[in-house]
């Protein structure tokens, strides 16, 4: 685990091409004041797929100006653990979830992508805190690198446009 701050990361070659096809966030969803401190969990399985969409997080978390915790886990199951260890920290406002899941000849694949949402989805409702679920679910490797920079655009990227957007609206609805 690292922490980087958002001035602090380097920029990789693939990080220019992964905003292109990413749409620019709307700032403006949450408070200005408050710094946001963002997680991003990736899984380290699938690599070449995960290091580009953790990529486009960091690229939209950098220019969104949050304070970014950078979490590697060894594969997708283990996302909603080291999530939880984080929303038990109380140190961050959300969390990006990052890993690639590709069906393979047996029914694992399966097992996995239903673990990870059903361990997303859960942590969400039990902390109140948005995660974005960038955690591609793919037949094959192409569709997944179509979704990770490639033309889909980037996924990590638009995960992390949703935690902030969901921080901003959840903060709306708790001052009501």
């Amino acid at each position: 685990m690292k922490k980087t701050k958002t001035a602090a990361k380097a920029k990789t070659p693939s990080s220019k091409s992964t905003k292109a096809a990413a749409p620019k966030a709307k700032k403006q969803a949450v408070p200005k004041q408050k710094e946001l401190n963002i997680a991003v969990v990736t899984a380290r399985f699938n690599d070449a797929i995960t290091t580009k969409l953790e990529d486009g997080a960091f690229d939209f978390l950098e220019e969104f100006g949050a304070h970014i915790l950078s979490v590697k886990v060894p594969g997708a199951i283990e996302i909603p653990l080291a999530i939880k260890a984080l929303f038990d920290s109380k140190k961050v406002d959300g969390v990006v979830a990052i890993g690639a899941v590709i069906r393979g000849e047996t029914s694992h694949y399966d097992y996995v992508c239903n673990s990870v949402e059903r361990g997303c989805s859960e942590l969400m409702l039990q902390y109140g805190k948005p995660i974005g679920f960038g955690v591609l679910t793919t037949e094959n490797e192409a569709q997944a690198l179509a979704r990770a920079g490639g033309e889909h655009g980037n996924k990590g990227y638009d995960a992390a446009q949703v935690v902030v957007e969901m921080i901003g609206l959840l903060g709306e609805i708790k001052s009501i």
